[in-house]
């Protein structure tokens, strides 16, 4: 049993396509944030697989929620350049 502080196994590299019912790798990062709930400068993310990224966009874009999409390898890229 886990308890409320653990890690399930694998959740630290999770790279599965946020899409409901996909379970396909990411290739792609939506970041995107709600302006009702979130500062400005907040970045929540989706990971999209190349069948799931437009119609992920799409949903976030009516919204006014999308504010990029990029490769997964830029998104990481990114990080580390940020932590370095």
């Amino acid at each position: 049993m886990n308890s409320p502080n653990s890690t399930p196994p694998a959740a630290e590299n999770v790279t599965v396509c946020s899409a409901k019912g996909c379970r396909a790798d990411a290739v792609w990062v939506l970041a995107w944030n709600n302006p009702k709930l979130h500062t400005p400068d907040r970045r929540k993310t989706w990971l999209a697989c190349e069948e799931h990224r437009e119609h992920l966009s799409q949903f976030l874009g009516v919204r006014g929620f999308l504010k990029d999409v990029v490769t997964l390898a830029e998104w990481e890229r990114r990080s580390s350049a940020a932590d370095g």
